[in-house]
C-alpha cells in the first residue's frame, strides 16, 4: 500500500499557500476525477490550510451486542489508539460510511489530537461537542454535528488501512489538503509535482485576475494566449530582480 512517513516541508509549505481548487484542477489533468471529498466543511473559521499525510481508521456499522458503552473503557480500543497513534503533522481520516447521526467522535478526542501536534481531522460523519471545538483552532472537515455517542452506530475496526471517505478513497500517507472550500486527497507519489504545478498555477491565475478585475476581456486572457504568459513571465522576471 503507497505509504510514506514524513511530508518534505518545502512540499507541505507549497500546498499550504494553493487552494483545493488549484489542486483538483491539476489532478485533473492527469484524469484523476474523484479526489475531493464532496460534502465536507470546515467546523470553525479556515485560519490555515490543513496540509498532512493520511492516517487512517475505519468504521463499520455497530452491532448492538459489541458497542455497549462499558466499551470505551477499553484504553486499546481502535478509535482511542487512533487518537493516540496518529503521528504529529498528520490527519486523522475517519471513514464514516457517510453515516452522521451519531458522532465521529468529541471534544476530549480532538483535544487529543491537537495536543499531540496532528494537523487536523477529517470525517465524513459528526462530531458532537461541536460549538467548543469550532472555537479550537484545530482543523476538523466534517459532514455535520451530532450529539448522539459514537458507539450508536459506529464499531471501529481498522488503523491505518485504505478506507473511502466522502466516495473518495484515501490511503495512509496519502496528502491530504483542506481550505474554505473543503478537502481534497492527493496521492503520495503525485504530492511534489502536484505542488509545484499548482504553485505555478496559482501565481499565474493571480496575475490573471489582476487583469480581469482592470476590465480586460477574457480572450486571449483566460486561459491565456502567448501574449498574456509573454507579459505574466516579464512581470516575474522583473520582480525576481
Amino acid at each position: 500500500m503507497p505509504q510514506s512517513i514524513g511530508l518534505q516541508p518545502e512540499i507541505r509549505l507549497m500546498l499550504s499557500k494553493v487552494s483545493t481548487a488549484t489542486i483538483t484542477t491539476r489532478l485533473f489533468s492527469r484524469g484523476l476525477r474523484n479526489t475531493f471529498l464532496h460534502g465536507l466543511r470546515p467546523l470553525g473559521p479556515c485560519e490555515k490550510q490543513l496540509v498532512g499525510e493520511a492516517f487512517t481508521l475505519r468504521y463499520i456499522p455497530a452491532r448492538e451486542d459489541l458497542d455497549i458503552l462499558s466499551a470505551f473503557s477499553d484504553y486499546d480500543h481502535p478509535q482511542r489508539l487512533a487518537i493516540e497513534q496518529a503521528p504529529p503533522g498528520s490527519v486523522l481520516v475517519m471513514d464514516c460510511r457517510g453515516v452522521d447521526r451519531s458522532a465521529a467522535a468529541g471534544e476530549i478526542l480532538m483535544t487529543r489530537l491537537a495536543t499531540r501536534g496532528v494537523a487536523g481531522m477529517v470525517s465524513d460523519g459528526s462530531v458532537r461537542d461541536s460549538g467548543n471545538i469550532a472555537t479550537m483552532k484545530f482543523p476538523v472537515y466534517v459532514k455535520s454535528s451530532s450529539a448522539m455517542i459514537n458507539l450508536s452506530l459506529h464499531h471501529a475496526v481498522d488503523i491505518n488501512v485504505p478506507i473511502g471517505c466522502a466516495g473518495v478513497a484515501v490511503y495512509p500517507g496519502d496528502i491530504m489538503v483542506g481550505d474554505s472550500d473543503g478537502v481534497v486527497c492527493i496521492p503520495r507519489h503525485l504530492a511534489e509535482e502536484v505542488a509545484q504545478e499548482a504553485s505555478e498555477m496559482e501565481y499565474i491565475e493571480e496575475r490573471i485576475l489582476r487583469r480581469v478585475q482592470q476590465g480586460v476581456p477574457l480572450r486571449g486572457t483566460y486561459p491565456p494566449d502567448e501574449e498574456t504568459m509573454r507579459i505574466i513571465r516579464k512581470e516575474r522576471d522583473e520582480e525576481q530582480c
